[in-house]
């Protein structure tokens, strides 16, 4: 994938093993996609890590996701952990924040097979599911009812700052960046 940029901050990249860490174990991701227009496009997504893959579903009736994979199958996925804000300088635009996130592109593909479906919903309710609630698991009555899209990722990226120690931070230890 030679067309993708370069990380610019080299000083807060991630390894390869700690971005897909950050993948597997995130919340909620972001898809960016673009369409016919040319316009981008991202919308937040429930998803599970899985066989290298990111897998995430949607309503099977056609909209504004779909299209757009339809019509470019080059996407990317980002996943964050914010952090605590915090103080490095002594004036208020001197902040930063601590957080990871990490970038996988890739292409995406619609995952028609019933069985692929199956093993997505088994693999999300797990990771999703908050408690035992009695009720049956592992039947999903809708799987004709919704799109499931698979991502074979083909590059990851990641970036970090973790949060400084108190005596790291302003007024301790004063790294303001903006003119004196």
């Amino acid at each position: 994938m030679s067309d993708a940029p370069q990380l610019r901050r080299a000083d807060k990249q991630m390894t390869a093993d700690a971005a897909a860490e950050l993948l597997r174990l995130g919340y909620c991701g972001r898809l960016a996609s673009v369409g016919a227009d040319g316009w981008p496009y991202v919308v937040p997504l429930l998803y599970v890590f899985r066989d290298g893959e990111i897998w995430v579903h949607n309503s099977r009736a056609p909209g504004h996701l779909r299209a757009n994979v339809d019509h470019q199958n080059r996407v990317c996925f980002e996943v964050d952990e914010p952090g605590q804000v915090f103080p490095y300088g002594r004036y208020e635009c001197d902040t930063s924040i601590a957080y990871r996130s990490a970038v996988a592109f890739g292409r995406i593909r619609v995952e028609p097979a019933q069985q692929q479906k199956q093993a997505f919903f088994e693999s999300f309710m797990t990771k999703y599911q908050l408690r035992e609630l009695g009720r049956p698991r592992n039947v999903f009555p809708r799987l004709d009812h919704v799109t499931v899209y698979a991502i074979a990722i083909e590059r990851i990226t990641g970036k970090e700052t973790a949060l400084p120690p108190p005596d790291k931070q302003w007024p301790m230890l004063d790294l303001t960046k903006s003119p004196r």
